[in-house]
């Protein structure tokens, strides 16, 4: 009888155990997916102002300041790799790839952002990056076939709202010109570049290459092409020489390149291009939290609804919501 009663009970222990286990690893899935969500988010979201700094402090081409920028990122990450023995082959085909990611994301994008700054501010330029949303979502139903989910279409209404909200005060007060049409232009263009480079990524990811080998070749490729650009141009692969071009560069570099792309396209390969372009629509909190510290930024009336909006797309977005179910008591 004490055997019929234990052979009942482990098949209910093991379930239980199961569940546990089950529960354990979303919750360490959703810590890590939160902790690279907030990761890109804060490091990318600063990345605009050092790219103003860049371009204000020196005399250099914006293509020789987008090759020094993912040359010395690449090497880094080379060498990083190649130490930890975490530097995997790549095919033929892998590596071609490689050179296209690097064009679009690693190259010609940072082209037209750094163009862009010229133009118009960092502010409105993270504004208009944020619409890569939009732009993974349709690039991701054109070559995967992947459906946008049903959250996606009112957390994009929310956040481009909030956005438009938030800086609605400053896009009122620009006048229509030719170099603000440049500007926006520039800006959208570059997105759509970053876009395709998602999309390049996940083809990565789905065939399983490594993120991070993946992403070390095409900073390298597109920094090869930005001389290349730069040699046929005529123009000297020369840095700025001074404090803050270099301070800028560092940042760009290691911070912005090497920790901020492992960190966006590990989220790529985990929750999606398009969830993980959602990040783009918190850039402009971080820029204007940034620009309140250090630059006097005034907060006007349309700047608290939109907020408010920004942070209530993030939770339709992401949050879970409780789903009713039947309990089975035995």
């Amino acid at each position: 009888m004490r055997k019929i009663l234990q052979t009942l009970r482990n098949p209910l222990q093991d379930q239980r155990a199961l569940r546990a286990q089950t529960r354990r690893f979303a919750v360490e899935n959703l810590a890590m997916n939160l902790f690279l969500y907030l990761s890109v988010v804060l490091i990318w979201g600063t990345t605009w102002i050092a790219i103003y700094a860049q371009q204000s402090a020196g005399i250099s081409a914006v293509t020789v300041a987008v090759f020094w920028r993912f040359l010395l990122a690449s090497l880094v990450m080379l060498f990083l790799l190649k130490l930890i023995k975490r530097l995997h082959r790549l095919t033929l085909q892998d590596h071609l790839f490689c050179v296209l990611q690097g064009c679009c994301v690693f190259g010609f994008n940072f082209v037209c952002f750094y163009y862009a700054s010229g133009y118009i501010s960092s502010g409105l330029e993270s504004v208009i990056f944020s619409m890569a949303v939009m732009y993974n979502a349709i690039n991701s139903w054109i070559f995967f076939r992947q459906r946008p989910s049903a959250r996606l279409i009112p957390a994009i209404v929310l956040g481009m709202a909030g956005i438009v909200a938030l800086f609605w005060h400053d896009l009122r007060s620009t006048q229509a010109s030719a170099g603000l049409m440049w500007g926006i232009g520039l800006s959208a263009l570059g997105t759509l570049g970053f876009s395709f480079g998602n999309m390049i990524s996940q083809r990565h990811q789905r065939l399983q290459r490594d993120v991070l080998t993946t992403n070390s070749y095409g900073m390298l490729y597109g920094a090869l092409i930005m001389a290349l650009v730069s040699l046929l141009q005529g123009v000297s692969l020369q840095p700025t020489w001074n404090t803050q071009w270099f301070g800028a560069l560092i940042y760009l570099a290691i911070v912005g390149s090497v920790m901020g792309f492992g960190a966006y396209f590990t989220l790529v390969g985990r929750i999606g291009a398009s969830r993980a372009a959602y990040t783009t629509v918190l850039f402009p909190l971080v820029a204007l939290a940034l620009s309140t510290r250090y630059e006097g930024y005034e907060w006007h009336a349309s700047a608290i609804p939109g907020l408010v909006m920004i942070l209530l797309g993030n939770i339709v977005m992401f949050a879970r919501w409780p789903a009713s179910r039947r309990r089975i008591i035995i």
